[in-house]
């Protein structure tokens, strides 16, 4: 693939393209996960308890009578093999946040590596693609697959330089293994560096066979010949990538997985997603900040000054064609599509390019319009993850009353129906496990989608996600359990603590047979009187009708 920069090699780089400042803006990602001792993202903590059972089940045994663990070759696996090396030299906790702090890190530059390798030097409105490295994905806490992207959006930048170096059997022979332990880190990772690679391989083979690039808009160029034949190129060059899909067919046809594939075509999810990208805290804030991605793009369209490279615009179409047809549920994870979308519009927005026309101050008021953009998003990420911080802080006080192998059951307060703002205490419940070895209810149990499920049967249908889910009322097309009826309900043989976190208001009658422990606001601990019945009530009692006026 021909570089597509019309600059000549031996023109000064700008401040914005030069090796010392990648390196600052790879720092600048990390700022927002240094104060935090745990990362505050949604299903971490729960990742974090899975750890600690993986770590210790052969030292621990009521583990064994809670879990089952069974090493296996799935494609989610990242974090879940870097922490049995990294846990015993760092200890667990500290060893996640080391592997997490890597990804925006990787993010970052694996974006600015891409951008590099295809414009031949980095555009100033790359920079404005820098905040997703703190995407809505990323925020709810699928580790291994943000990981998986980091990594991937790295392999195909090595990708693009080596076929500019004309280093394509070194290429081969490195994405042999590469695709293996990227899959393995997660499924979604390989699969997008495919989509990305076949895209790339497909504009170097036309380009190879038409002498150079031809001049024109993107859609002039697309429409041109030799598509045909560059498509069957492209997928002889990325066979090296395909050893995987052997390791998904075995994967995914074995006999115990669990889950289904459904939900297509979900237009309303999907323009959720799209505004959705950098979901954090502040909703007008975020809300703001994705617009001027969009208007970033819509300037490539309408600028006479900017245009978009036809290889990383390819990509991106390619990668909007993905996000189209992709459901919200694939195997029983939801949320498929969603992961997708802000690494199509970071393509999209890398992909961005000025003219030769454009001034040098125009380049310059680009790049710093775009660093200011990139540094004022890190700076409010890193005042929301110190507020969440120090709400964990404040709840995981409960812990110290916690004694070590404890059976706890967890009920964490939320609300009905799609919020922008998610408290990050729905998987909280794990740090009690990852602490305090105890039980924690907030496990998923999917066979076949990760290596852990629960086995206590005295805890019933109180055993695992979402059971530590608690709501007001029983909210439309969920799971979750209104408050009076979990209280009234769970098997209090099975359990010795009972660890509310920012309930809902609920009956103070439930509390019949409850020890209080410890309590800070709303949030409470009690432990269980197994002498003393708790109280029974009937269906027809339990009518949850008070509104929940949210503790925080």
């Amino acid at each position: 693939m021909q570089v597509e920069d019309r600059q000549s090699s031996g023109e000064t780089l700008h401040w914005w393209q030069t090796r010392w400042f990648v390196a600052l803006m790879v720092l600048a990602a990390i700022i927002p996960l240094l104060k935090p001792d745990i990362p505050p993202l949604v299903d971490l903590p729960g990742h974090m308890g899975r750890y600690r059972v993986q770590l210790d089940m052969d030292t621990v045994p009521w583990l064994r009578d809670w879990y089952n663990f069974q090493w296996s070759l799935i494609g989610n696996l990242g974090i879940d093999l870097l922490v049995v090396p990294l846990a015993p030299v760092f200890g667990l906790e500290l060893a996640v946040k080391l592997i997490v702090i890597s990804i925006p890190a990787l993010t970052v530059l694996g974006l600015l590596w891409i951008a590099r390798e295809v414009h031949g030097r980095i555009p100033p409105t790359a920079l404005f693609a820098l905040p997703l490295a703190y995407s809505f994905p990323f925020q709810f806490g699928f580790v291994n697959f943000a990981l998986a992207m980091a990594i991937a959006l790295n392999a195909f930048a090595l990708w693009l330089r080596l076929a500019r170096l004309g280093r394509l059997k070194l290429r081969a022979i490195i994405f042999l293994p590469l695709s293996v332990a990227l899959w393995i880190c997660h499924t979604f990772g390989w699969g997008v560096l495919g989509v990305l690679a076949f895209s790339a391989e497909m504009v170097r083979q036309h380009d190879a066979m038409t002498g150079r690039r031809v001049p024109g808009t993107l859609w002039q160029r697309v429409k041109r010949g030799h598509w045909v034949e560059a498509w069957f190129k492209a997928g002889l060059n990325c066979l090296p990538l395909a050893i995987p899909m052997v390791m998904m067919i075995l994967w995914r046809s074995g006999e115990h997985v669990a889950g289904q594939t459904g939900d297509w075509f979900n237009w309303q999810a999907k323009v959720s997603w799209l505004t959705k990208v950098l979901a954090d805290r502040w909703q007008a804030f975020d809300i703001a900040a994705t617009a001027v991605l969009y208007l970033i793009l819509f300037k490539g369209f309408r600028d006479p000054n900017v245009e978009y490279s036809r290889n990383l615009g390819l990509s991106a179409l390619f990668l909007l064609a993905v996000f189209i047809v992709l459901p919200r549920i694939v195997f029983g994870s939801a949320y498929a599509d969603m992961r997708l979308a802000p690494f199509m519009i970071a393509i999209a927005v890398i992909a961005l390019r000025p003219k030769p026309g454009l001034s040098i101050r125009g380049a310059s008021t680009l790049a710093v319009l775009g660093c200011a953009f990139f540094l004022v998003r890190m700076g409010a990420g890193t005042v929301s993850y110190w507020m969440f911080d120090q709400t964990y802080d404040r709840e995981l006080k409960a812990l110290d009353h916690v004694p070590i192998g404890a059976r706890l059951v967890t009920f964490v307060g939320q609300r009905c129906g799609n919020r922008w703002f998610m408290t990050r205490l729905e998987h909280i419940p794990a740090i009690a496990l990852e602490r305090r070895l105890a039980y924690s209810n907030d496990q998923w149990s999917m066979a076949g989608a990760q290596l852990l499920t629960t086995k206590y049967l005295p805890a019933g249908k109180f055993s695992h996600d979402p059971s530590q889910i608690v709501t007001s009322i029983q909210c439309p097309r969920e799971w979750w359990r209104p408050i009076n009826r979990a209280l009234a309900r769970f098997p209090r043989n099975a359990y010795d603590y009972v660890w509310l976190v920012q309930p809902p208001a609920y009956d103070p009658k439930y509390n019949q047979g409850l020890v209080e422990v410890w309590r800070d606001g709303t949030s409470v601990l009690f432990k269980v009187d197994h002498s003393r019945p708790g109280i029974f009530v009937s269906d027809a009692e339990i009518h949850p009708k008070i509104i929940w006026r949210a503790p925080f």
